[in-house]
């Protein structure tokens, strides 16, 4: 009998969708596989593909940042998950921020109505035959993480994400808020101030604040991923320890009549409308009362209503350097590949650029050429190059920076924003001459 599909792609999240458009776009025949909303995930809300769970930020949009270089790369080789960020994209200031379910609709409908991607609606429990790329996310179900411990032979890693609570911007205080972006006497945030005498009453009810209970799928011992750590365990590491992190004051002084506050919650657009934004940095496993009555210490946030509460779950991702090779496949397994946050990476774009990679991979070993690297040079080679070169005895998964980038040869440059410039400008350079040397592997200009 003749197969139905060329590849199997499991998990619809933004590496799924991702690798299943690039290898249809290529005239491959996909099938893919979302076990939504047959069964759902703890932190998942509704059964659209490409749904984000946790910030509606995707990151710094500019060449002046290590994220921005990410996204121009991205939109250069055709990211389909670029195209519907650009065209649900909310002010953010100088990050690509999008209304949440405009942009799920969005990959949605464009993957199903795709005339070479079947839409499976349905769990995957078992490895599926080859050729076929895991892309369940850091949100995979049991039975799938149990076949893919068994698969490679060593435990599943994992580590804990908390999605921050999101605010009707209507009831906030804005007597006691202004907006700006930091440095800048206008912007897009909404910033709330606390003096010294709130900051301390804010900082001691946060500390001692019930946590809520693990749940069925968690495991026993917690695990937090330092980049994006509940606002609690923050705050337990000392008193001052948010006026470092997200609380930090400075770069308002301009827009706060000249003076520095104590600390700053910032507030983020999160919806098309502007009606919701989310509490940045506020990423939370405290009970949802909990969280009322801590947040609402903030003075600007007295009154406001909080349209969703902050969730903690689950995420597991593969110790990459031991378990596979330097194209995402599983080590021993010819066309079997992995997308996405679970294999090691840490971010939207950085899985969707581990779901496009993963896609080119899996095409080039259907039409028989010989694999591609993507150079360290470039942002995608350099997550690629990382998941390949990390220690395994400290693996943790990683966002896209300069540090996992090759030094840049001749004299040093000191200013940050230079410094990023002259990166993206060899990524670029490097992306070009990638494509050209790959003729109809990647779109046109």
């Amino acid at each position: 009998m003749k197969p139905t599909c060329d590849v199997t792609v499991v998990g619809g999240g933004l590496a799924g969708s991702e690798a299943a458009w690039q290898l249809a776009e290529r005239g491959v025949r996909v099938r893919l596989c979302e076990m939504r909303p047959l069964k759902m995930t703890p932190a998942h809300e509704t059964p659209l593909l490409g749904e984000l769970v946790c910030s509606n930020s995707l990151g710094g949009d500019r060449p002046t940042t290590p994220a921005g270089i990410l996204k121009a790369e991205l939109k250069r080789m055709g990211s389909l998950i670029m195209r519907c960020a650009e065209a649900s994209r909310v002010p953010a200031g100088n990050a690509l921020a999008v209304d949440r379910e405009v942009f799920a609709h969005l990959i949605d409908s464009s993957v199903a109505n795709h005339p070479n991607i079947e839409l499976a609606r349905e769990e995957v429990t078992e490895i599926p035959e080859e050729p076929a790329i895991i892309a369940t996310g850091p949100l995979t179900s049991a039975p799938m993480a149990r076949a893919l411990a068994a698969l490679t032979g060593e435990d599943f890693l994992y580590f804990y994400d908390a999605v921050a609570p999101i605010v009707d911007v209507s009831t906030v205080d804005m007597t006691k808020a202004f907006r700006a972006n930091r440095y800048g006497t206008e912007g897009d945030y909404i910033n709330c101030p606390m003096n010294e005498e709130e900051y301390a009453v804010f900082w001691k009810e946060l500390v001692n604040a019930e946590t809520a209970p693990r749940h069925d799928f968690e495991e026993e011992q917690m695990r937090h991923f330092d980049g994006c750590l509940p606002v609690e365990v923050i705050a337990k590491r000392g008193e001052k320890t948010l006026l470092f992190g997200p609380l930090r004051p400075v770069g308002f002084e301009a827009a706060n009549g000249g003076e520095e506050p104590c600390a700053v919650v910032q507030l983020r657009q999160d919806n098309e409308d502007g009606t919701l934004f989310n509490i940045v940095g506020f990423q939370t496993n405290l009970k949802w009362g909990e969280q009322e009555r801590v947040f609402r210490l903030i003075p600007a946030l007295r009154e406001a209503e909080f349209v969703r509460k902050g969730v903690m779950h689950r995420n597991l991702f593969v110790c990459a350097p031991k378990v596979l090779d330097p194209y995402l496949r599983f080590n021993g397994r010819e066309a079997l590949f992995i997308a996405g946050q679970a294999s090691g990476v840490e971010g939207y774009m950085e899985s969707t650029a581990m779901g496009l990679a993963a896609a080119i991979f899996a095409y080039l070993r259907l039409s028989g050429r010989p694999m591609i690297d993507f150079p360290p040079e470039t942002a995608v080679g350099s997550l690629l190059n990382y998941l390949r070169t990390a220690l395994p005895k400290s693996f943790q998964p990683m966002n896209v920076n300069l540090g996992i980038f090759p030094r840049l040869h001749g004299k040093k440059i000191r200013k940050r924003t230079e410094r990023c410039e002259a990166y993206a400008a060899r990524s670029l350079a490097t992306v070009e001459k990638l494509i050209a040397e790959n003729k109809g592997l990647f779109p046109d200009q």
